[in-house]
C-alpha cells in the first residue's frame, strides 16, 4: 500500500491512546480503533508509522500486529486461544531429546534447555518430564493446571505477546520464562534453534552460510521476538 499520511500522532482517549494519521484514527482490520494501553507503546507505533517511506511494510511495524492481534483476534478469541496454546505443554520443543544419534545432539540440548526445565521446577513447584521417544509424554495434571492458572491470569496485551513467544518457539515453557522476564529474545531463538545450530557445525554453516529463504525465516522469528519483549516493556 502507498503511504496517503504525512503526520503520525498519538491522541488520548480516555485510558487508551489513539494512533491519528493525519488526524484521523488508524483502525484495525475488524474496523476497531487502534488504541494503545500507555502512552510509551502509542509512541513507539508512532515511530513505526513515522518511519515508513513510499510504501507501507507491515513487516516493518511489528509493534503495530501486536496491538492489532490483541485488538482483533485475542480479545475476540482468549478462551480458544488459550487452550492451544496450553497443548503445547504436552509437546513442549525442550522436553523432547535426541538419542544417541547422531552423537553429540543430546549433549548440546541438555545444556540449552536443562536450565530452562530446572528454572520451571523453582517457579512452578513441579517437575517435568523429558524424553527421547517419539510418543507423546503427558505431564503432570497438578502441573498443567498451575500453568493453565498462570495464562488465564495475563491481561490480554501480556498474553498476546506470550502466546506468540510460544507459538514462534514452539515452547509453552520458553514463554513462561519470557512472561516472568527470566529469559531474553536471543535465547529463547537459541533454544529454538539447537538442532539447527548443531547441523549447522557439521556442515561448516558459519563459513558458507544458510540458504537465502532460511535466513530470512530466522531473522523475522528474532525480529518477532525482540518486538514481544519490547511491547512487554512498553505496557
Amino acid at each position: 500500500m502507498k503511504k496517503f499520511y504525512k503526520l503520525v500522532s498519538p491522541h488520548q482517549e480516555g485510558d487508551h491512546y489513539h494512533i491519528h494519521l493525519d488526524g484521523r484514527p488508524v483502525k484495525c482490520p475488524s474496523g476497531t480503533v487502534l488504541a494503545a494501553p500507555t502512552k510509551q507503546l502509542a509512541d513507539a507505533i508512532v515511530l513505526e508509522w513515522a518511519a515508513q517511506e513510499e510504501e507501507i511494510k507491515p513487516d516493518t511495524m511489528p509493534l503495530t500486529q501486536i496491538l492489532t492481534t490483541c485488538i482483533d483476534r485475542v480479545s475476540m478469541e482468549r478462551p480458544a486461544m488459550e487452550a492451544a496454546l496450553l497443548k503445547y505443554f504436552d509437546t513442549d520443543l525442550i522436553c523432547y531429546r535426541a538419542g544417541d544419534d547422531p552423537p553429540g545432539q543430546r549433549e548440546a540440548q541438555e545444556q540449552a534447555w536443562d536450565e530452562w526445565i530446572n528454572w520451571f521446577s523453582e517457579h512452578f513447584g513441579e517437575t517435568l518430564k523429558t524424553t527421547t521417544e517419539i510418543a507423546a509424554i503427558s505431564q503432570d495434571k497438578s502441573a498443567y493446571e498451575k500453568v493453565a492458572s498462570y495464562v488465564k491470569l495475563l491481561d490480554d496485551n501480556r498474553f498476546t505477546a506470550f502466546q506468540l513467544v510460544v507459538s514462534a518457539s514452539g515452547s509453552l515453557i520458553l514463554g513462561l520464562a519470557f512472561a516472568e522476564g527470566d529469559i531474553t529474545p536471543q535465547q529463547i531463538f537459541d533454544a529454538a534453534h539447537v538442532e539447527e545450530h548443531f547441523k549447522a557445525s557439521i556442515y561448516n554453516e558459519e563459513k558458507y552460510g544458510a540458504a537465502p529463504h532460511e535466513e530470512k525465516k530466522r531473522a523475522d522469528m528474532l525480529r518477532d521476538l525482540e518486538a514481544s519483549e519490547a511491547y512487554m516493556q512498553l505496557l
